[in-house]
């Protein structure tokens, strides 16, 4: 068994409710490693339902990470007990409307809007199979799908994706009706074409070329907000939409 395969098969007994891996044990030696750790990992969990991308600044190298279908939910649904670090980015996710390969980046912005046909209001729910998580190394987390643990898509917004942009957005989250975070213009890609065109590339070369149907969300505009067990969640967008979800109560036995 590879060093790769180890950490992915690890990590999916952590995910059925195994002991959460030391950090330390899935630390791949670069990115190029991180990403096998994922495909690895995703091959038991189903078919991909999505991705996430995102990057720290407007000119940093964006990270992603495949999505399965399973873990893609609708407005309103309860997360489960098994939540323990009930992290919350508010974001906006796109639905592909057609197959995208690498040979699609060089579309222009207005042309490349077209292979999308819905933009929606979404929860990206953090979640990890690690052990000391938070003071893991960004390779390791990578590796874990990035930390993902479900998203919540809001319905489908009247905005149009060739209207988006992540200069105007306006987020706001609370939790059991209180703010907890508001932001402008919060994401920090600074583009929203620009992570698309590298996940385009970046999927291409990967062999997993973006699909009708699968949604892509692009990285948090209120950055992680952690809730305690039993919140209700609420994320409002202005003038895209509004998206919600609850997380159960812890169940001591």
């Amino acid at each position: 068994m590879t060093n790769v395969d180890d950490m992915a098969a690890r990590l999916i007994i952590s995910r059925q409710g195994g002991t959460p891996l030391p950090w330390q044990e899935a630390l791949p030696g670069d990115h190029d490693e991180a990403y096998a750790v994922q495909d690895a990992t995703l091959a038991p969990l189903g078919r991909i339902g999505g991705w996430k991308v995102g990057a720290k600044t407007p000119f940093a190298e964006p990270t992603c990470a495949p999505l399965p279908v399973s873990g893609l939910v609708t407005s309103g649904s309860r997360l489960g007990a098994g939540f323990r670090l009930r992290g919350v980015e508010v974001e906006v996710a796109l639905r592909v409307r057609r197959a995208l390969g690498g040979e699609d980046a060089v579309l222009p912005d207005r042309d490349l809007s077209h292979a999308f046909d819905a933009v929606f209001p979404v929860l990206e729910i953090v979640e990890t199979r690690l052990d000391g998580w938070r003071e893991s190394a960004p390779l390791s987390q990578l590796a874990d799908l990035q930390s993902h643990g479900a998203l919540v898509l809001g319905p489908v917004s009247s905005v149009a994706p060739f209207s988006m942009d992540f200069g105007n957005v306006v987020a706001e989250l609370s939790f059991d009706g209180q703010p907890v975070a508001q932001t402008v213009a919060g994401n920090p890609a600074g583009s929203l074409w620009r992570l698309i065109r590298w996940l385009m590339n970046h999927c291409a070369e990967r062999r997993m070329p973006l699909e009708p149907g699968q949604i892509v969300t692009t990285g948090s505009f209120t950055g992680i907000v952690f809730a305690e067990a039993g919140t209700r969640v609420r994320a409002r967008l202005a003038g895209i939409g509004e998206v919600e979800a609850r997380f159960d109560l812890v169940h001591h036995t």
